[in-house]
């Protein structure tokens, strides 16, 4: 390596100046020399390759053609019948050839090699080597790369691309969806996007369009326009991935992203007056819900209040019925056993309960203008001094009169009529004989 070094040094000044194999010292130019001949340079070229065969330096010749055995210019000639020669050279060419097999795969690629036009295996980033052309032969394919295409815009959302973007929905009305859509290549996915579809790229496009028609279709045009954007481009990154699995292009869908999605401009005058109609309708409905959010509770309220209330007063009649009921046969019980001392009681009870509220009591016969005078003020003032005493005393003057008013009656034929007269001036007469008398 190092004597091939020196024979073909290319910033050796004796190129062209008569050292012809690198062993003799290059002659120097005198000062009137000029540049070396490019004819002196190929014939050193070939003295030296020569050399290199163990053939020995050509010198001189006619530069001008006109004779010598170098009229041709310097050519090499190998040896002739030397199968050393060839073998060596058939050698270098075949190391060339194979050499030529090594291939470097840089990192996020891979390198799809094909054998004869038949695929045969995928290389890894790195170093790499394969059978030489024309026996195999390889495509190195970027699989890291995010690819992006836009549909129904170019750029910007005011370059529209009307044809794309145009969509109709399941209610008949029709938007202007512009999105974005990623999409890398599967690291196993070379092959498939090299060789199984003509126009991957485009096929991708296509799919992501078809999906997106097919989902707003199936919407309604509120639903795109507002609150189903997300759920929207979910659906078609799914169903687009779908459709390119089945044509097996080796694509994966990253990202399908909505830019913009409107009504037509032609019609969105007319489309923001629906809208503004559309939410005065929503705001009365909430009006009205609120407002009987806030009346049925009051008036179930009450409903509930009267119910309650109605069945407390039936409870109460019916229970004050049933004490009397009870209070009363309970009496009649009594009476059929000792009548003449049950109708005392009650006399006595009926008296009580009409002289409790009278201060004063004046009692009068039809056969006498003599008039009985009760003291029951002086009985209640000695009541209220002596509360202990209270209802002994106002028994004793309950009887002392019931005795007096029996006796008036006795001393006459008819029955005595009584007045009572109370501390304010009014009068009742009720009858002072027993109610249960017949």
């Amino acid at each position: 390596m190092r004597l091939l070094s020196k024979m073909f040094n290319l910033n050796d000044p004796g190129w062209g100046r008569g050292n012809n194999n690198g062993s003799e010292p290059p002659r120097r130019p005198s000062k009137g020399d000029g540049p070396p001949d490019l004819d002196e340079v190929w014939r050193d070229f070939n003295n030296r390759l020569g050399s290199l065969f163990g053939r020995s330096p050509r010198r001189g010749g006619n530069r001008s053609g006109g004779g010598g055995n170098d009229s041709g210019g310097g050519q090499f000639q190998f040896p002739k019948g030397s199968p050393k020669t060839i073998g060596v050279i058939a050698v270098i060419i075949i190391g060339l050839w194979l050499a030529s097999g090594f291939l470097i795969v840089q990192e996020g690629q891979v390198a799809v090699v094909t054998k004869f036009g038949k695929y045969t295996k995928t290389l890894a980033p790195g170093l790499q080597w394969r059978l030489p052309y024309p026996i195999e032969a390889h495509q190195t394919v970027n699989i890291s790369q995010l690819r992006t295409f836009e549909v129904g815009f170019r750029g910007t959302a005011r370059n529209k691309v009307l044809p794309e973007s145009l969509m109709l929905t399941t209610d008949e009305a029709i938007v202007d969806m512009q999105f974005v859509v990623q999409y890398r290549l599967l690291p196993t996915g070379a092959p498939d996007y090299l060789f199984n579809t003509s126009q991957p790229d485009e096929s991708v496009r296509q799919a992501a369009e078809t999906a997106m028609r097919e989902i707003v279709g199936k919407k309604p045009m509120d639903f795109v326009l507002y609150s189903g954007r997300t759920e929207v481009a979910t659906e078609v990154q799914a169903l687009a991935q779908s459709i390119l699995d089945v044509y097996r292009t080796g694509i994966q869908i990253s990202t399908v992203a909505i830019q913009n999605v409107q009504p037509p401009e032609q019609v969105q005058a007319a489309f923001d007056d629906a809208v503004k109609a559309g939410q005065d309708r929503e705001r009365q409905i909430n009006e009205g819900n609120a407002y009987a959010n806030k009346v049925l509770p009051e008036a179930q309220g009450q409903v509930a209040r009267m119910m309650q209330d109605a069945e407390g007063y039936r409870a109460t009649v019916v229970g004050d019925a049933l004490g009397d009921t009870a209070l009363f046969t309970s009496v009649e019980q009594e009476y059929a056993k000792a009548p003449a001392i049950t109708r005392e009681r009650l006399y006595l009870s009926t008296m009580k309960d009409i002289l409790q509220n009278s201060s004063k009591i004046m009692i009068d016969t039809e056969a006498s203008n003599n008039m009985l005078y009760l003291p029951l003020d002086k009985i209640m003032q000695q009541t209220a001094s002596n509360p202990s005493g209270a209802s002994s005393s106002f028994e004793t003057a309950a009887a002392a009169a019931a005795a007096a008013v029996t006796q008036a009656s006795n001393s006459t034929p008819s029955r005595p009529s009584t007045r009572s007269t109370d501390a304010a001036g009014s009068s009742t007469s009720p009858a002072l004989a027993n109610p249960y008398s017949r």
